[in-house]
């Protein structure tokens, strides 16, 4: 499993919505049809947006999982965070010592 920090992951989301628009662009010159260029950039329109909102997403988790952390400190509770990435419910494990009894 490919471990990210919220930094680098944060940057490949910005790297690849670029990246989609630029194809985005692109794609009007290279196309002949003006149906095909519409739909090949709204295609890549889309998976831009889909990206950059799961860029605020993984920020909003960072949050969760700091917030927890801090709250964690005053009370003895120690406990997981659960995020959603695409759709899929993520849980995120405590890493504090002892935080992997139950």
């Amino acid at each position: 499993m490919l471990a990210l920090t919220l930094d680098e992951a944060k940057t490949i989301a910005i790297l690849a919505a670029v990246v989609l628009v630029g194809g985005a662009i692109f794609s009007f010159w290279i196309m002949k049809s003006i149906m095909s260029k519409l739909l090949v950039a709204g295609l890549l329109a889309l998976l831009a947006f889909a990206v950059w909102s799961q860029r605020s997403s993984l920020q909003d988790c960072a949050d969760k999982v700091q917030g927890n952390f801090e709250l964690a400190g005053t009370d003895v509770t120690i406990a997981d965070t659960e995020c959603s990435f695409f759709g899929t419910t993520i849980t995120i494990s405590d890493p504090r010592p002892g935080s992997d009894e139950t």
